[in-house]
Parts: C-alpha cells; structure tokens; sequence
C-alpha cells in the first residue's frame, strides 16, 4: 500500500483507478436529488401547490419518500461517506475546496440526525408538534434544504472543477485519471 496526502490507497484503488467513475457516479447522484429540490421549488412558489402536495418528482409516485426521515438521513449518511471516500483522491486547490463541502455536509447529516432521532423517539426539539432541524427554526424546510443544497454544491463544483483542471503542483500530487 502506498500513502497519499495522508490516507492509504492501494494501486487501482477507489483513489485512483476508479476515482473518476466514482466522481461521476456521485455527483450524478447529487443532481439528481438536487432536480427533486428544484422541481418541489416550482412546485411551491411558481406554480402555487401545498406545501405536504409538493413532493418534487418521485414524491409524485411515491408520497412517502417526501415525509419519509430514513430516507432523508440515507441520502445525507450517503452524501457523507462519498465525500469521505472519495477525499483521498483530491489534491491542492481542489482538495481544499472538497473538504469545505464535506464539512457542511457533516453539518447537514447532522440536522437530518437530529430529525430521525426526533420521528424515531417521539420526542420533537423544544415540544414542536412535528421534528426539527436547528436550522428549521429559522428557514421553513423547503427553503432549508435549497439553502443545503446550494451551499454543499456550489464548493462541490468548485472542488470538481479544479481537480479537472488541476495547476501543475495539483497534478503533480494526483494519482487519479480524472483530470483531461
């Protein structure tokens, strides 16, 4: 095994061979969900549709995956360990960027906890009549989880846009094929 930057990863590893599959597989992941978002954001403010009727495009067929907080908490706990797996193989100025993102995905992951502990225990924060985020104190869930998204996203692409293009010192500590 050899170490990079700190983690080890073996030859044709995650890191390396696959990195780029990877990558794509995730961030294909990301814009979907980030779509459902955006397609529940039209839902309710440009075309006027209650809040609980506005579940995005799956939501449609599938209601119970808008009210559902397993499935937020699997989606955030999947956004998490992506990020940590494929840390690793990001370098310099990309690396920086990708683990800006992971940290507000940590905190993320945090809030969808904190609410599946809630629908889990029966016990909301502060005796609210459904569960709550921290943060959904101040921002209505809809509006949060764009905030979220865009927040975690925008150093995402950042991340992803200097590893593709990476400076020469960038390249010359990566050990991945991603970069054209």
């Amino acid at each position: 095994m050899t170490t990079h930057a700190g983690a080890w990863s073996a030859p044709g590893s995650l890191n390396e061979r696959w990195h780029k599959l990877a990558l794509n597989l995730f961030m294909f992941v990301v814009l979907a969900h980030w779509a459902e978002h955006i397609v529940q954001a039209v839902q309710v403010f440009l075309l006027g549709w209650p809040r609980p009727q506005a579940g995005g495009v799956l939501g449609l067929w599938i209601p119970w995956l808008v009210t559902s907080e397993w499935m937020h908490y699997g989606y955030a706990l999947i956004m998490l360990v992506g990020f940590f797996a494929l840390a690793p193989g990001f370098a310099g100025r990309a690396k920086k960027w990708w683990k800006i993102a992971l940290w507000i995905q940590f905190w993320h992951h945090f809030e969808h906890l904190l609410l599946l502990l809630q629908a889990v225990t029966g016990r909301n924060l502060l005796g609210y009549p459904q569960p709550m985020s921290i943060l959904q104190l101040v921002l209505p869930r809809v509006e949060l989880h764009l905030f979220y998204n865009l927040v975690v996203f925008v150093p995402m692409v950042v991340a992803v846009y200097f590893h593709l293009r990476p400076s020469r010192a960038d390249r010359a500590e990566m050990r991945c094929t991603c970069a054209a």
